[in-house]
């Protein structure tokens, strides 16, 4: 299998732990030593590599199995994407995806971002890929068949300020847009991140519990 922008290794370490014969690749050279340690801790044996998930270093059909879990999504050239994916999976062989939706708490924050630090010119939402008709647009008759679902995991932190300041810290498009703004500006970021979570928030006490919104979409490669 074939674990597409892979981060730090989640869906190709799972794979490996039930003997799966797993690769994963990602663009981010920090995030394919991560993924590399966390194998050798396991004593997993998988292949990393660092690559472009818009020009995947494989030949047609290699893989049964194409994964991405919210990797994928956030490609700049969604079209290209979704062709490498399909490319490289053997005919009737699976591409499996899990992505975050436009509604749903990611879809919501990424909104955010967008307010406060518009988006390239021509830069498609990465949350379009938790559509349903949109992923099928992107694949069309590349595949054979569909089947789809929509799920929430729910995700705690210990204040609303504290998911402000964390993902402002450690998470990428939240990050970068915390880079690229003044002072001011920061703050009314910070606040409005603040806000999402306090309005999204189900936990009975002080602390912050939210439930986030994904779909699972899975095709059969024609």
């Amino acid at each position: 299998m074939l674990d597409v922008a892979t981060g730090t290794g989640h869906v190709a370490l799972a794979a490996a732990r039930r003997f799966g014969d797993a690769t994963g690749i990602d663009y981010v050279p920090a995030l394919v030593e991560t993924a590399r340690e966390r194998a050798a801790a396991e004593g997993l044996s998988v292949e990393f590599q660092e690559g472009d998930a818009e020009n995947l270093s494989f030949p047609d059909a290699s893989f049964d199995f194409v994964l991405s879990a919210i990797g994928v999504m956030f490609t700049a050239d969604h079209q290209r994407a979704a062709e490498e994916l399909a490319r490289v999976c053997r005919p009737g062989g699976v591409i499996g995806m899990v992505n975050w939706t436009a509604t749903g708490f990611v879809g919501e924050m990424l909104k955010t971002v967008g307010k406060h630090v518009p988006p390239p010119p021509g830069a498609k939402p990465p949350p379009l890929w938790g559509t349903e008709n949109y992923v099928r647009e992107l694949l069309g008759d590349r595949v054979a068949e569909w089947s789809f679902r929509t799920d929430t995991v729910t995700e705690r932190f210990p204040s609303p300020e504290f998911f402000a300041d964390f993902f402002i810290a450690n998470y990428g498009p939240t990050l970068k847009a915390s880079e690229a703004l003044e002072d001011e500006q920061r703050a009314a970021f910070r606040d409005d991140l603040v806000a999402l979570a306090t309005r999204s928030n189900r936990a009975g006490d002080d602390t912050v519990a939210t439930d986030w919104e994904y779909l699972v979409a899975v095709a059969t490669r024609a």
